[in-house]
């Protein structure tokens, strides 16, 4: 593990540098903090900051000088004793311009706000849409223009949204701010205007000057668009915790939650427990036992289905009802008339997903949040399989997944290949937040697989050619084949796209579930479970 945990804190240390130490201290000399900077103040002390996307944009526009953090940061903390979504543009990565990955990750605080009712403050230092990849961010259905219609969906919702304008802020982006219930300003650094100067003297020839456009008093005392005005970022920040401090309380989810306890099992063992090879088999029951309060998990039909482990446990006080792969290998029973078969670690066999279908539809009946544990590579197959009905086994457990009311949560420990990841609630079914540890993988399939299936395509092309390929060139092909598509593997390039909300020290997994917990109770679940028509 400890490759691993060093690459993960190097790559954060970097990231979160943004434009990198001189593009911070030309922040400092405008006499303004820095995005995390803003966070940091704004926070309460001792409360913990659940980051979102922190590696959205790694590796990506290279050819623009990069995007790191997608040029936004974004994550759950407190303010004033409140939980709260915060989205911060980060001025030291193109002056905070938007790339299509800034829109999606500014989709996605938003989407974290709506589904869990929570507070959304934006602290807003945008040059707006950067200009060379506006095909990629302006016009299509998720793209820039979708965070307006988001604005007007919070407030129709209830939900307070709070903008502090604490630098540019131009064009379209002006009305984030207009559509917010409350918004602010900093003198001297603040601007909101639809055009700016050199775009009004373009448009209608007008000489003027930012200030006197689009400054603090232009908009608020002249204009009426922004509420106050305030003289430093600190304390327009200031303002925004007295807004939270007086905001009142809604209903909650009502999530049993008791007194929190550790482990009775040292969470740190899970560093040994995980073998360095993927292939190799170990307990899940044994990661289970280091993540869940005092190590006590009463296992759902345990004799049954045994490819999968569902049980009831508590994290951090929250009732939970897991579902986790288990990767070792097992002796189960086979279908009526079938002999005793082996079952290999990290398949889903057609027992386990019926049994994991019956355990989300009662964790459902008895409103119990779900955490999903991937370490999977995908659903039984051959012919055995498919006359056990392995096909609509899994279309049962993905229809009791898909239609749960309760907050999911996703966990990727190890593997997340082909229809396992979507049976175990990948990213397209809304878990409130997926989470991957460093030993990560997500694909169709491994990399050894799909190398060798692509290798045996292109070798059949060829020899359709009359051009058969010498073992030498396959060898080298495959190795080929087999870097790019392990490039592709990895956990960042995962998260860079925001498949991914957060790549976690394992010994993280606890706090972090315990505050998306915390964060869906803010909102009650008023749609019926139903799974309509359901494979029997």
């Amino acid at each position: 593990m400890q490759p691993f945990l060093d690459e993960l804190y190097q790559r954060t240390t970097r990231t979160q540098l943004g434009g990198g130490p001189k593009k911070i201290d030309d922040q400092h000399r405008k006499g303004k903090l820095t995005a995390r900077e803003r966070i940091d103040y704004l926070t309460d002390d001792g409360k913990p900051f659940v980051e979102i996307g922190l590696f959205a944009g790694e590796g990506m526009y290279a050819e623009h000088g990069g995007c790191p953090s997608g040029g936004v940061v974004v994550g759950i903390g407190y303010v004033s004793g409140r939980q709260c979504v915060i989205v911060a543009n980060d001025a030291t990565v193109k002056a905070g311009a938007w790339f299509p990955i800034t829109a999606k990750k500014n989709l996605r605080a938003q989407e974290i706000a709506m589904e869990n009712r929570l507070p959304i403050i934006y602290l807003v230092d945008s040059a707006g849409v950067y200009l060379p990849l506006q095909d990629e961010v302006f016009a299509d259905k998720e793209h820039f223009g979708r965070m307006f219609r988001n604005n007007a969906h919070l407030s129709a919702m209830g939900i307070l949204q709070v903008a502090a304008i604490m630098g540019s802020c131009v064009a379209g982006g002006a009305y984030l701010p207009a559509m917010s219930d409350e918004t602010m300003i900093v003198e001297g650094t603040g601007s909101i205007f639809l055009a700016g100067p050199y775009l009004v003297k373009a448009s209608i020839g007008e000489d003027v000057d930012a200030d006197t456009l689009g400054g603090a008093t232009t908009q608020t005392d002249i204009s009426g668009v922004v509420d106050n005005k305030y003289p430093d970022d600190k304390s327009c920040l200031d303002a925004i915790r007295r807004i939270l401090d007086k905001t009142g309380h809604a209903e909650t989810a009502g999530f049993d939650r008791a007194t929190p306890a550790p482990p009775a099992k040292n969470p740190a063992d899970i560093y040994q427990i995980l073998p360095a090879d993927r292939v190799k088999p170990y307990d899940m029951q044994e990661i289970i036992d280091r993540l869940v309060d005092r190590s006590e998990f009463d296992a759902y039909k345990p004799g049954y289905g045994q490819s999968l482990l569902c049980g009831y446990a508590r994290i951090d006080g929250w009732a939970v009802g897991i579902v986790a792969n288990q990767r070792k290998v097992v002796k189960a029973k086979g279908r009526t008339g079938q002999p005793t078969e082996m079952q290999m670690g990290g398949v889903i066999y057609g027992d386990a997903a019926d049994k994991a279908a019956r355990f989300i539809m009662t964790c459902n009946q008895k409103r119990i949040p779900l955490v999903f544990l991937q370490d999977v590579t995908g659903f039984m197959v051959g012919s055995r399989a498919e006359q056990g009905g392995i096909i609509k086994d899994g279309a049962k457990m993905v229809n009791a997944m898909a239609n749960s009311v309760v907050p999911k949560f996703t966990v990727v420990v190890g593997n997340s290949y082909g229809a396992g990841n979507y049976a175990m609630c990948g990213k397209a079914y809304d878990p409130r937040l997926m989470l991957a540890w460093p030993t990560a993988q997500m694909a169709v399939m491994s990399g050894a697989s799909a190398a060798k299936t692509l290798l045996q395509i292109q070798v059949a092309a060829q020899k359709a050619k009359g051009q058969p390929m010498t073992p030498e060139e396959e060898q080298e092909q495959l190795q080929k084949i087999t870097d790019q598509y392990n490039a592709q593997l990895s956990p960042y390039y995962a998260a860079a796209r925001l498949w991914i909300d957060a790549i976690i020290d394992p010994l993280e997994t606890r706090q972090i579930l315990s505050e998306g917990i915390s964060a869906a109770n803010h909102a009650p679940i008023t749609k019926p479970f139903s799974v309509g028509v359901i494979q029997t």
